[in-house]
């Protein structure tokens, strides 16, 4: 009975003024930043939370958490138009989306995106409800052996995404996570790769890596082409019709994604940056058509949209639970929790429970309001896939070199995205995996700094990798993924001479 009553409670909080008009604020607030490359949610919700100190804790909590919705759901717009993810969530759509963008289908993979995000952000904000307490105590079973194999597993999704050469894919996954290894060392003070260049003793942000790879080199794969960003021949018009139902037609595609990113996403220190990628993975595992990823395959974008909004879910249960936040998002939402005197832990499932309740229920209503903004505002912006290239170019740079700046305000950043605007297309004019890359640098810090602190605490032994159930599932799991590409075709050769 008490939860029915805190949960009526709840509606009416969400449902009051001027909470509703906020929650609709933040969407559309969330979606702007999200679709503007370099600036995303984390950067989007630290702008405005200053903004919240007139408002009560709950209206303002609610505002923030709507920016992180949308700005999920906002990052596959640039993604699938122009090739640059508006967040690192988004960077596995562009795979499919920007190739089925320049197929002039840009409409239909828009609705796609905006079909995959709502039902998986649907789905994991039901299942929020449900098992809230039991993700709270599945939580309280990872450690950093457990952190340390969820991004060896997606390290490991490397040797599925390395379409082609397999040699190119590894190749660029270790350049990427080399790439982590500039800075100060994540256990020990000690300074590595500097060359006594004091700016960069923090190391390179990944997201500035991102920008870089993807703003800046496709700029200048158009600046080389001089075309449109869609074939000029070739009607980008689209379907909204078929988008939709190509969803429906893929539902375990999209209900797998989402709560991989929920699964993801209740993990401290992965977040959608991590889910996208090994939903993407998965997705491709599971294909019949593996081989039509990375040129315009629905369900490639489908997964990485249904998952990055699935995180949003997961990534409040540690928040909310016990103050840890999953994602730069969520730790500027617990910022914004602490600073309105909503403290963190078993008050909020408690005592405060219509609140919790309230977030969850602005979480639901905003799903809806993606999916009704997806259809019938953000597919008409697919115009944008035949702007000359003497416009979008200097649009795009410009955007992204500010964006890159205001990460850190750090020069550093846009020296990142420049030089590896470079890198990218060398590496795309000669075949290297980009995704293989961007797992490297993305998971790199979060192996590295797991497996100095498991080794710490089991004194260098390797056995606290396999001494618990959960982690010894884990690494069964890597194995399983890394082994799969030989064992599976020659398993296939087997049963097809039996039969």
């Amino acid at each position: 009975m008490a939860t029915v009553g805190a949960l009526s409670e709840a509606i009416g909080i969400a449902f009051g003024w001027p909470t509703i008009g906020l929650m609709l604020a933040g969407l559309l607030l969330g979606i702007f930043f999200g679709s503007l490359p370099g600036i995303g949610s984390s950067l989007g919700m630290a702008i405005i939370l200053p903004l919240t100190l007139p408002l009560d804790g709950i209206s303002a909590i609610i505002l923030l958490v709507s920016i992180y919705s949308g700005a999920m759901y906002g990052g596959s717009i640039a993604a699938i138009l122009i090739n640059v993810p508006g967040t690192a969530a988004a960077a596995a759509t562009t795979f499919d989306g920007y190739p089925m963008s320049k197929q002039g289908k840009a409409k239909n993979a828009l609705a796609m995106s905006a079909v995959a995000s709502s039902v998986g952000g649907l789905f994991t904000i039901i299942a929020l409800f449900l098992i809230s307490p039991v993700l709270v105590e599945i939580v309280l079973l990872f450690g950093s052996p457990e952190y340390f194999l969820i991004a060896l597993l997606g390290l490991s999704m490397i040797t599925i995404v390395s379409q082609g050469s397999m040699v190119k894919g590894l190749v660029a996954g270790f350049f990427g996570l080399l790439l982590t290894t500039i800075g100060i060392a994540p256990v020990e003070p000690t300074l590595r790769y500097t060359f006594g260049w004091f700016a960069i003793r923090d190391g390179l942000s990944y997201v500035a890596a991102l920008i870089g790879l993807f703003a800046v080199t496709e700029m200048l794969i158009l600046a080389r082409d001089q075309t449109e960003i869609a074939d000029a021949d070739i009607s980008i018009s689209g379907s909204l019709r078929e988008g939709v139902r190509e969803t429906i037609r893929h539902p375990v595609t999209v209900i797998k994604s989402a709560f991989i990113g929920m699964g993801i996403g209740a993990i401290p220190g992965s977040g959608a940056s991590v889910s996208n990628f090994l939903a993407y993975g998965e997705a491709m595992r599971a294909s019949e058509n593996a081989e039509e990823f990375g040129n315009g395959n629905p369900e490639g974008v489908m997964s990485s949209e249904a998952s990055n909004n699935g995180t949003v879910g997961g990534s409040l249960i540690p928040t909310l639970s016990f103050g840890i936040p999953g994602s730069g998002s969520t730790a500027v939402l617990l910022g914004g929790l602490i600073m309105h005197g909503l403290i963190p832990g078993p008050d909020l499932f408690t005592s405060q429970l219509p609140k919790t309740y309230s977030m969850f229920i602005a979480l639901f209503v905003g799903n809806i309001v993606i999916l009704v903004l997806g259809l019938t505002v953000i597919t008409k912006l697919s115009y944008v896939t035949q702007i000359d290239t003497n416009y979008i170019i200097p649009i795009i740079l410009v955007l992204a070199t500010l964006g890159a700046l205001a990460l850190r305000n750090n020069w550093v950043d846009v020296f990142t995205i420049l030089a590896l605007g470079f890198i990218g297309y060398y590496m795309r004019k000669h075949n290297f995996s980009m995704v293989a890359f961007v797992l490297g640098i993305v998971l790199g810090p979060i192996a590295e700094q797991n497996l100095l602190r498991s080794l710490q605490l089991s004194g260098g032994s390797l056995g606290i990798f396999v001494s618990k159930p959960l982690s010894l599932m884990l690494v069964i799991a890597i194995v399983v993924v890394l082994l799969g590409p030989f064992i599976g075709p020659k398993l296939k050769q087997l049963v097809a001479r039996r039969t």
